[in-house]
């Protein structure tokens, strides 16, 4: 089981939402706190204002769904899969990723500070204009991905993969460029500056 940031353990959950008793209409500005989701089929849904709190995800499907202006704070997902998903203005702070499969997830706008992706392939992912302060990415995979215009400040990157990852934009004064790799990253002048500081390079 991953750990997320600081060690701080998962809010026990303290009931439960079988498959068959699961509507996606119904979670349309609803709101769960401290509920498990076993094997929930959350595919093709489409969930705007809903509020899930300390809840845990488990072997949860989330394919082709869209989730606009929904928060997952402080939440588990373990061994879910999401494929083709969409997050618009969304929250996931302490949220917790582990044994996850996440491809094609777009993620447009929202906080997602202290959220847990440690060792995560998110080589086929995009995120843009995101508020991702103290995420731990410690050997993530974000090869080839888009990171644009997002906060990175305080995340752990130690392992971390950029190879040819679109980084402009985004605040990189937190990624340590010798523990992590940024082969063929794209990123704009302001932000080779700040790389070259932290290499210990003076400008004349």
């Amino acid at each position: 089981m991953a750990e997320r940031a600081h060690g701080r353990p998962a809010t026990p959950t303290t009931s439960r939402v079988e498959p068959d008793e699961w509507d996606p209409r119904d979670a349309r500005g609803g709101t769960w706190d401290a509920v498990l989701f076993p094997g929930v089929d959350m595919r093709e849904a489409t969930v705007s204002g809903a509020t899930f709190s300390d809840c845990t995800f488990r072997d949860v499907r989330f394919n082709a769904s869209v989730f606009r202006d929904v928060a997952f704070t402080n939440c588990t997902f373990v061994g879910c899969t999401l494929f083709d998903v969409r997050f618009e203005a969304c929250k996931l702070v302490g949220a917790l990723f582990d044994g996850c499969e996440l491809g094609l997830v777009t993620v447009e706008g929202g906080d997602w500070s202290l959220v847990g992706l440690p060792g995560a392939d998110l080589r086929r992912t995009s995120f843009r204009g995101v508020r991702m302060r103290e995420a731990d990415l410690a050997g993530a995979r974000l090869d080839g991905a888009a990171v644009r215009d997002t906060d990175l400040s305080g995340a752990l990157t130690h392992g971390t993969s950029f190879r040819g990852t679109d980084l402009r934009g985004s605040d990189l004064a937190s990624i340590d460029p010798v523990r992590s790799d940024l082969t063929d990253a794209l990123i704009d002048p302001e932000q080779a500056m700040t790389i070259a500081a932290a290499l210990g390079m003076r400008f004349a």
